[in-house]
């Protein structure tokens, strides 16, 4: 009687075991459903944040102003004291074209100056001293031709002036100067070439004026206002550069506006269902570039804006 009672204890023991075991499987799969759904709910509501709240692009360009320098004065380059990709400062000498002929030019403009003003001086002494005398001693036809004879030659000490300050400017042209700071870059032109006026021989890259133009979807450009806080992330780098909204481009260019020949509107006769939203170029100012990120204008970046709180009203 015991035995069967033991042998009863004993299956009942295993009923409860696999009853449990039972329950808690069938927890498993709501506990897994619910966690799938809260993850996704989390991140429905990030993917939201991240492309309704805080607009962002990967289509992004770092820009900046490239300063070319052309000579105003044509001759023989002689000195070429910078190298490709160096960093120069704003008043730096950049070339140096031979400066022999327009020393020359200065000098005969300074002895034009000399005789110019001496002839002049003549002139109006000769003026003033006829002016002194009578009527009897001098007629009035003669007074008036040596005072027109000084005016002349105060006009032609003028001009010798004149071509003296252009002189002295042809020959400050033979130096050309950096005007901002930054970096010289494709540099073509070497010491012996000859320069013509307004061929551009050297460039340098403004390293004030980097900016970043992000090229936003249409339709996220309602949320963006200017001033709104950026954070930048260039290709190939994990650093954060901060900038913010300074402004968003009020034209870019339609093809169907294109004129043809006639001036008449050319219009795409296609029209497709799905329609494609336009980019639209948006200006960022840089505020903090982090140490070891290396500038370069055309590298491609990933920008998020994060809009501020509309003001109340």
């Amino acid at each position: 009687m015991s035995h069967v009672e033991t042998k009863s204890g004993a299956t009942n023991s295993v009923d409860v075991y696999g009853n449990a075991q039972r329950g808690r499987v069938k927890i498993v799969p709501v506990f897994v459903t619910l966690a799938t759904f809260g993850i996704a709910i989390v991140l429905s509501r990030a993917m939201w944040h991240a492309y309704m709240v805080s607009p962002w692009t990967r289509d992004s360009m770092v820009r900046a102003y490239v300063v070319t320098m052309a000579p105003e004065v044509s001759g023989r380059i002689v000195q070429m004291p910078v190298l490709d990709n160096q960093f120069v400062h704003k008043g730096d000498v950049l070339t140096v074209i031979d400066p022999t002929d327009y020393r020359i030019a200065l000098d005969l403009a300074e002895a034009g100056v000399a005789q110019a003003k001496a002839t002049a001086e003549n002139a109006q002494a000769e003026a003033e001293r006829r002016r002194k005398l009578s009527d009897l001693s001098e007629t009035v036809e003669d007074r008036e031709t040596h005072e027109a004879i000084a005016l002349a030659t105060h006009a032609q000490h003028r001009q010798a002036v004149a071509q003296l300050d252009r002189a002295k400017v042809n020959l400050e042209r033979t130096e050309i100067r950096s005007p901002v700071n930054g970096w010289v870059t494709n540099l073509l032109a070497q010491q012996g070439d000859y320069a013509n006026v307004g061929q551009n021989v050297i460039s340098v890259v403004d390293a004030d004026s980097y900016w970043v133009d992000a090229y936003f979807e249409e339709t996220q450009l309602a949320s963006i206002r200017d001033g709104d806080p950026v954070k930048i992330k260039l290709m190939g780098n994990t650093q954060i550069i901060t900038g913010e909204v300074v402004d968003i481009a009020r034209g870019i260019n339609v093809s169907n506006a294109q004129p043809n020949q006639q001036g008449l509107a050319v219009v795409n006769p296609i029209f497709t269902w799905v329609r494609l939203a336009q980019r639209v170029p948006v200006r960022i100012r840089l505020k903090y570039v982090p140490d070891g990120v290396r500038l370069v204008a055309g590298l491609t970046a990933t920008v998020q804006v994060d809009p501020r709180s509309q003001p109340s009203k």
